[in-house]
């Protein structure tokens, strides 16, 4: 990758890890399925204006894609980074969706893969295990059970999306703010009362929290993702995004108060060894796949 592109994906890497600080920020004063109600609503805004259509036939896969994301994933990882207390481990947790997608992949898809993959994956979940018992995990069992939850929603709504065509990224993040606001807003009024009324005391480093998780998380960082796609293979900008996670921890340890514990930090580091083995290995496969030829 060129200096250019590998400056991209730190700006990438600096958005995605700061949403964890500013949106634990944020719910100390908006409960999360409010918040990410909010998030949305700021989010499509902007893409509202450009989103396009899919292609005929795929509204149904799409408004599912877009449900699993915005609603199911978002809404329960910020539940979980919410009750967690922490940033370190909901930040490692989230990484699970990486061999939850490639098992979905195998069963749904019937993508194979080979032993090595294989045990980065047990790999990866053996390290979930040990990070449970973290005693800062075991005080808040809940949320790695949701963050779990949550991360399996988003490996879904990954093998499901590879099925949508003609639909470029903002599209797809419009799409998901627009089918995701009412859902959210229905689930803040019955699990969150009184929570909207409560928004014109919110303070501004709250709004900000929201803000930044709609422009900065979402439309800069997936935007500049997007941009690095079309230039490079999938595999190889995914093992950079590991650094999401410890940057996540360094800012837990610097700005919140984190005092990650030998068993997190052990199973931290198994749950995303697994991970950049996995995705070494699918960059090794994408290498030794012969380009197509240009007609």
């Amino acid at each position: 990758m060129p200096t250019r592109d590998l400056l991209l994906v730190l700006l990438i890497v600096v958005a995605w890890a700061g949403n964890f600080l500013t949106s634990a920020l944020a719910m100390r004063e908006i409960p999360p399925f409010l918040f990410t109600a909010l998030r949305f609503i700021l989010l499509a805004l902007p893409l509202a204006f450009v989103v396009k259509r899919p292609a005929p036939g795929q509204w149904p896969r799409l408004v599912t894609v877009c449900l699993c994301i915005g609603v199911l994933h978002f809404g329960l990882s910020f539940t979980a980074l919410k009750l967690a207390g922490d940033l370190s481990s909901p930040a490692i947790v989230m990484q699970s969706y990486v061999p939850m997608t490639a098992l979905l992949a195998w069963w749904v898809l019937g993508e194979r893969f080979g032993w090595r993959t294989g045990v980065a994956i047990g790999l990866s979940f053996a390290g979930v295990l040990v990070l449970g018992f973290d005693p800062l995990v075991l005080d808040r069992p809940l949320a790695l059970v949701l963050m779990l939850i949550s991360a399996a929603f988003l490996a879904i709504a990954t093998v499901l999306m590879k099925g949508l065509r003609g639909l470029d990224a903002f599209s797809q993040q419009g799409w998901t703010a627009l089918f995701s606001i009412l859902p959210l807003l229905a689930i803040s009024t019955v699990m969150e009362p009184g929570a909207i009324a409560q928004l014109p005391l919110v303070s501004a480093i709250a709004w900000g929290g929201a803000i930044y998780a709609a422009f900065v998380s979402s439309l800069l960082g997936h935007g500049l993702y997007y941009v690095l796609m079309q230039r490079h293979p999938v595999a190889q900008v995914t093992p950079w995004l590991l650094l999401v996670p410890v940057l996540a921890i360094a800012l837990g340890v610097a700005f919140w108060g984190d005092r990650p514990g030998p068993r997190l930090l052990l199973g931290g580091a198994m749950v995303l060894g697994g991970v950049l083995v996995i995705a070494l290995r699918a960059l090794s496969k994408s290498r030794a796949t012969p380009p197509a030829e240009e007609i």
